[in-house]
């Protein structure tokens, strides 16, 4: 298998800076991913000390909605009006 990568690389040397670049690319999505993973703020992969995290949350808690405001006197309808 290997002997063939090497072949095909001599026969296009084009290929190496390619190769290159997507294996720079997934190493350095592969280590975003695990500093994500073992970030303090994801408590949904630690099964062993909080298995439901929803459960802790309480009615005062302040969740985080995407808000767009609109005025909605100057919205144009595009059907009729019945």
């Amino acid at each position: 298998m290997f002997r063939g990568v090497v072949q095909h690389i001599k026969r296009y040397p084009g290929i190496i800076p390619q190769m290159f670049f997507i294996c720079l690319g997934m190493g350095g999505a592969f280590m975003y991913l695990i500093r994500l993973a073992r970030g303090p703020h994801v408590t949904l992969w630690n099964k062993n000390e909080n298995p439901e995290p929803w459960n802790k949350l309480d009615p005062t808690y302040q969740y985080k909605f995407v808000a767009i405001t609109t005025d909605y006197k100057n919205l144009k309808k595009d059907g009729p009006e019945f």
